[in-house]
């Protein structure tokens, strides 16, 4: 292998790297907006229109995260990062 291969090849897996990184914080924000919304919607309140919005759009973004992640080439178990002591970054559904 040519070190223009390596680099290239090196390149390749940093882009992948930074892609899972990206999908990351996405799927991080993605539930943190999910969790604030039941809050929302066990308080009571929010309309019955505002709850049907919010769960088709939370519908949505989690139906185009497994688009993203499918695209890339990314697990969604891939996006939970080990915290070490901490435990995970993502709960686990």
């Amino acid at each position: 292998m040519t070190s223009s291969s390596r680099v290239d090849v090196q390149s390749q897996q940093m882009g992948r790297d930074l892609v899972a990184l990206v999908l990351t914080v996405v799927e991080l924000l993605r539930q943190l907006m999910e969790r604030q919304a039941i809050r929302r919607v066990e308080q009571g309140d929010l309309s019955d229109e505002q709850v049907e919005e919010i769960g088709t759009t939370l519908m949505l973004l989690d139906e185009r995260m497994a688009e993203l992640c499918a695209q890339h080439g990314v697990r969604p178990e891939d996006l939970n990062l080990d915290l070490g002591p901490l435990g995970s970054l993502l709960p686990r559904h």
